[in-house]
């Protein structure tokens, strides 16, 4: 999207929030194919395309009705997880994620093609060899494969003889990766727990990469006390660390 055309969404923006309904349908209309996008990774759930496109577009008003241009973001970033939201928001209250029986079967012969498989060859089949044995796309083939499956913590151990205490995370990464996930589980932790401000702060010096003097711009104070702020903030966070 180009300046100007970015500048005519924002001006289009401010007119339907004004309740300008001209406005605000050329806008769902202009940004259709963002929504029909989003939408497109929640179908097969057992809820209509038409009834999700309706969702998405709450979601996508929703995004027009409660955005800044202070937020710093393009308007289409910013709507991404309001469409999508809506969409999960109506799948999880309405009991919905359910599985057809058309995909539970197709599951079942997959699976009992891969055990069919694993016995005659020692090893499993690929995804391709799958994907051409059911006439599939591999991108529908995960998801029947994921959909039939309940959820599993990370710290689940393997169903497995060989795997000796294993979990699910030592499969899915080194000891090393290991360690800097739950780094960065602790750390989104932590930064969920601070003060509005005090978040701010760290997010816009270690996550937008913004000076002190900026900070203290956009903070409206001064780059000394941006400084001690920081200093103080850092100190809390280590000690939780610690904990």
């Amino acid at each position: 999207m180009g300046v100007l055309e970015y500048k005519k969404t924002l001006i289009l923006i401010k007119m339907a929030k004004q309740g300008d309904e001209d406005a605000k349908n050329a806008l769902i209309l202009n940004n259709s194919p963002l929504v029909k996008s989003i939408v497109k990774r929640y179908k097969n759930k057992g809820v209509e395309y038409d009834d999700l496109y309706q969702l998405g577009c709450v979601g996508f008003v929703k995004a027009i009705n409660n955005f800044d241009e202070t937020y710093n973001v393009r308007f289409s970033t910013y709507a991404v997880p309001m469409i999508a939201g809506e969409i999960k928001r109506f799948l999880r209250d309405d009991g919905s994620v359910k599985v057809s029986r058309s995909i539970k079967g197709q599951y079942y012969l997959i699976q009992r093609f891969i055990d069919d498989y694993r016995q005659k060859n020692d090893a499993p089949p690929s995804v391709s060899e799958i994907s051409k044995k059911f006439n599939i796309d591999e991108t529908e083939l995960m998801f029947v494969m994921e959909s039939s499956k309940m959820p599993i913590s990370i710290y689940d151990s393997l169903d497995s003889e060989n795997a000796s205490g294993q979990v699910v995370l030592d499969k899915l990464c080194t000891q090393n990766e290991q360690d800097e996930m739950i780094d960065k589980m602790m750390l989104l932790d932590i930064l969920r727990k601070l003060d509005k401000k005090d978040k701010k702060l760290i997010v816009l010096r270690y996550f937008r990469d913004k000076t002190q003097s900026e900070v203290a711009r956009i903070l409206n104070v001064s780059q000394v006390q941006v400084s001690r702020l920081e200093t103080k903030i850092l100190g809390k966070m280590k000690n939780k660390l610690k904990d």
